[in-house]
């Protein structure tokens, strides 16, 4: 509980109390300070004497503390959770940081649990700003690893964000949840704690905190608003966000009007009343669809035509980007928006990130590029089996989720995030589409977006008790007159339910945590001296990467993105060295140049290169090998 110091000055005719946190109110002179009192760890304690004329009013201060002092207390064991007697698998059983995961949390709650995570493992966790949001608030980003077994910044990396489109809220609770989980399991579980050790998180929960916050606490649908919050004329009429939805009943939920007509094509679902059907191609129907609750508040003739936005944030990537007549959504011009600027200068400052992931929502979709066809040709042969390896294992640990190109089993996506990852600099990266349509009934289907409208209404009845839907009522609208209001809430449908947010979480987390364990891990196997006539000797050193993705991807490699892998010798003047491109035949491409620190192109994944040095002298030697992307290890020998 954070101290109060209340500085108590005497007035004719009572007392007036000015609070301050941790230091005494600046404005108040010493000398008139009579009393003291500092509530601190649920204790009152005053300083001071009590005998002067104010004696009542602090009297009664005392008490109201008192009794403030021990309500809040009260509070606060009321929301303590009860100790575990048996563990569960999975997660930890008792938490330094008790964390519910099955809500959402707006932007400011996210970065409190960040901060309590990391005044819980400040070993473990930093929170820092990568920048700011469009409105100004900060983008708050963890880096978690093990900081006493290496600078975090030189271990292989990966780099996790969520929500760049503001209503798929899940994602940020799936980021986040991944920093928890790690961290509270780190001196329970092996494979935990030498993730670690080894490797560094860079974690952002919400990239688009300006609009998460919008998507929160305004009325919105389940699609709305999607974009980030800087300002655009949608309409062409010089003004900006004129005409955005109207929550006619004030609910906080946009949905849908019908009103009544002879002549419309939609009528009552016999099954379920609160739900809309077309009618037959050979009846007539009972009602017109109005759209989504709204007014045309000016004028023109539309409803509901300029929103805040509208821009898509995942359209504005540097890499195959495409302006608005070919991709709807795309801004101005590449990396338009200050908080994908933010992220594109992380990663160009972060040459250690080997693998990146963005959680989307809907669909159960494990993505990978191209987004567009005409993009193919930049994903090479070799970093596709990489990718499907992950991919596969991914539809292992996600049931109902399936691994899937963007363009060919999605749609076309210019100017997307995890093709400018990919395509700009050359990292392994998937975006997951979270909640699974298999998850309403847990049943097989053929694709990922087959589950219909009435299986949507049967789970919110037999599962939700009715609570995802706003039923059907009248409403007098000024322009349209009588109409009726009603249909799916702005938090169901796209977002996972409460009991089944930690599930999502955790799966997918997994697939993370995978993908970030087959980042490159460098090591020296061996090392083999052998002596040559005239005081020479040969130094053969063996170099591994023990894991599946490589230290340079092809497209990596190929455009030259991050430097080579440096492999040096220590011991003895080095005379020439070189990498073996056959060591069982012996044969050496020589590297004319500073010879002693050789520059190795690519190690690849689960493979190994062979380098050889001729060196004059020294009994002692030790190989280092420095990766960007693979980190660092060293080995020495007596000869």
């Amino acid at each position: 509980m954070r101290s109060i110091k209340i500085n108590i000055i005497p007035k004719e005719n009572g007392v007036i109390m000015k609070n301050s946190i941790n230091v005494i109110s600046s404005e108040v002179p010493k000398e008139r300070t009579r009393n003291l009192i500092v509530v601190k760890n649920s204790k009152v304690r005053f300083f001071g004497s009590l005998s002067s004329p104010q004696n009542d009013y602090l009297l009664g201060v005392l008490l109201l503390l008192f009794f403030f002092v021990v309500s809040f207390s009260f509070a606060q064991q009321s929301k303590e959770f009860t100790a575990s007697g048996l563990k569960a698998m999975g997660g930890p059983n008792n938490p330094k940081v008790e964390i519910a995961w099955n809500r959402y949390y707006d932007s400011k709650q996210l970065y409190e649990i960040m901060k309590r995570i990391e005044k819980a493992y400040p070993n473990l966790v930093k929170v820092s700003s990568m920048g700011k949001s469009v409105e100004g608030k900060d983008m708050w980003q963890m880096t978690i690893s093990n900081f006493k077994n290496g600078n975090p910044d030189e271990k292989p990396a990966m780099y996790i964000d969520g929500n760049i489109h503001s209503n798929e809220v899940q994602g940020a609770e799936v980021v986040l949840y991944t920093a928890w989980y790690v961290t509270e399991l780190y001196d329970e579980v092996e494979w935990i704690k030498d993730l670690l050790d080894e490797k560094t998180l860079y974690i952002v929960p919400t990239i688009n905190p300006d609009a998460r916050d919008y998507f929160i606490y305004k009325p919105n649908n389940m699609h709305s608003p999607r974009s980030g919050m800087a300002k655009r004329d949608d309409d062409g009429d010089g003004e900006f966000n004129e005409d955005g939805y109207d929550d006619l009943d004030g609910d906080g939920n946009i949905v849908f009007m019908r009103i009544k007509d002879p002549n419309g094509r939609f009528k009552i679902d016999p099954t379920d009343p609160r739900l809309m059907i077309q009618a037959n191609a050979d009846e007539k129907g009972e009602y017109t669809l109005l759209g989504w609750e709204g007014i045309d508040n000016d004028g023109d003739g539309q409803v509901n035509e300029d929103n805040p936005g509208f821009y898509d944030p995942n359209r504005d990537w540097g890499w195959n980007w495409a302006p608005r007549y070919v991709q709807y959504g795309s801004d101005r011009y590449p990396f338009t928006q200050p908080e994908n600027q933010s992220i594109r200068n992380f990663f160009l400052s972060h040459s250690n990130i080997a693998a990146a992931q963005s959680f989307h929502n809907y669909g159960g979709m494990i993505l990978r590029g191209p987004g567009s066809k005409s993009d193919e040709g930049t994903y090479s042969r070799q970093d596709i089996q990489t990718y499907d390896f992950l991919g596969q294992l991914g539809e292992e640990q996600l049931p109902g989720y399936k691994y899937m190109i963007i363009w060919k089993d999605l749609y076309t996506v210019y100017g997307g995030e995890i093709e400018w990852f990919y395509g700009g600099r050359g990292i392994l990266s998937f975006t997951n589409e979270l909640w699974s349509e298999f998850d309403y009934f847990r049943r097989a289907k053929d694709s990922t977006r087959d589950v219909s409208q009435q299986d949507i209404y049967r789970f919110d009845k037999i599962m939700l008790f009715n609570e995802g839907v706003v039923p059907w009522k009248k409403y007098q609208h000024p322009q349209y007159g009588e109409i009726e209001i009603g249909g799916i809430k702005k938090a169901w449908t796209r977002t996972a339910p409460s009991f089944m947010i930690e599930d999502m979480c955790h799966r997918n987390m997994a697939f993370s945590l995978f993908h970030l364990y087959h980042t490159p891990k460098v090591s020296v196997d061996s090392i083999i001296v052998k002596n040559l006539s005239g005081g020479l000797k040969e130094v053969t050193a063996i170099i591994s990467n023990e894991r599946v993705i490589p230290t340079h991807t092809f497209q990596d490699e190929k455009n030259k993105i991050t430097r080579p892998d440096w492999i040096s010798l220590q011991g003895g003047k080095v005379l020439t060295g070189g990498v073996l491109e056959n060591r069982f035949l012996g044969i050496t491409k020589e590297q004319k140049n500073n010879p002693e620190r050789l520059n190795v192109e690519n190690i690849p994944g689960m493979g190994s290169v062979a380098v050889r040095w001729i060196v004059s002298g020294g009994n002692s030697f030790t190989v280092k090998v420095d990766s960007e992307k693979g980190g660092k290890a060293e080995k020495a020998i007596n000869n």
